[in-house]
């Protein structure tokens, strides 16, 4: 018989980093306000935790963040200037961010890692399961992750990540998982985690991106949880825990995700993530992949 287990209303996004791989794009804006096409990173994600129903959104920020707080805001004296021109394409496009969810804030006064982040939001949180998403990882709302991870949470309780497969040399770029195969083809039992290994020291290729639905307590073990790689606290040794003490707040699964995945994290990957999304989109696909087919021709005529 199926468990029934609470239900997921709350997601934390972990904003406080520096951006310093951005740098100096970063030195005065925040990385997840940098644009994909026409709209800042964050906002995709923000959106994703909409659409798999969680409306109730913190976010964790930390100095020169005011411009996320800000983009989620009402523009009063904008929107005023688009109403009298009478641009209501825009002016849609102005109000949505505002009206998408209702948005929470707390600052991470002190960046020591995921896991200290993650950890920020427990006052807010309370004794709910609870979704995290990274900014950094952007997933095609054709995909439904985050919705899968959510079904599995109130199926089975305790803990859910998401996992990905990668070429084994890329794994210590990672935090890694082992794991035992389950009856559902795309859920995993999670035995254990280690925060991004060498390639020779990896359980498995099993890669962890950047969503999680997590157990509150969680919070009383990153209480407790001792700083770990790059003397950060790490949400992956708390998450490790959970797997081998399920009296703690396990089990911990994991989904294995073979969509669409877009990553802003790193300068060449949020490139690519550009491209290929405008790509797809319908006022500027036509034209642009017109646009890059010519390009690619003239360049590979040149070499």
């Amino acid at each position: 018989m199926t468990q029934s287990h609470p239900r997921i209303s709350k997601a934390v996004i972990p904003a406080a980093g520096l951006g310093t791989r951005f740098l100096p794009a970063t030195k005065a804006t925040p990385k997840e306000m940098l644009p994909v096409v026409d709209k800042p990173a964050i906002q995709y994600v923000v959106e994703e935790a909409v659409s798999a129903g969680l409306d109730d959104v913190l976010m964790i920020t930390g100095r020169n963040k005011r411009p996320l707080e800000d983009h989620f805001d009402r523009n009063y004296e904008l929107e005023s200037a688009l109403q009298k021109k009478g641009d209501a394409r825009r002016l849609a496009k102005v109000q949505e961010s505002s009206d998408l969810a209702t948005m929470h804030y707390v600052r991470q006064g002190d960046p020591r890692g995921l896991g200290h982040a993650v950890l920020c939001a427990a006052p807010h949180v309370g004794h709910e399961p609870f979704a995290v998403l990274l900014g950094d990882d952007l997933i095609d709302p054709r995909d439904p992750l985050l919705q899968r991870m959510i079904e599995v949470q109130e199926r089975h309780g305790g803990s859910v990540v998401a996992l990905m497969e990668v070429e084994p040399e890329q794994i210590h770029l990672y935090g890694c998982a082992a794991v035992e195969e389950t009856e559902d083809g795309d859920v995993v039992r999670v035995s254990g985690l280690v925060e991004k290994p060498d390639p020779a020291d990896a359980p498995s290729n099993y890669a962890i991106i950047g969503r999680y639905v997590l157990d509150p307590n969680i919070f009383g073990i990153l209480r407790t949880t001792e700083p770990g790689r790059g003397g950060e606290i790490q949400l992956t040794d708390a998450l490790q825990q959970l797997a081998q003490e399920e009296s703690a707040g396990g089990p911990v699964h994991g989904v294995v995700f073979k969509g669409r995945r877009y990553d802003t994290g790193d300068r060449g990957d949020y490139l690519r993530a550009i491209v290929r999304l405008a790509c797809e989109r319908e006022d500027l696909g036509p034209d642009f992949r017109t646009w890059l087919r010519s390009y690619v021709t003239e360049e590979m005529q040149q070499r």
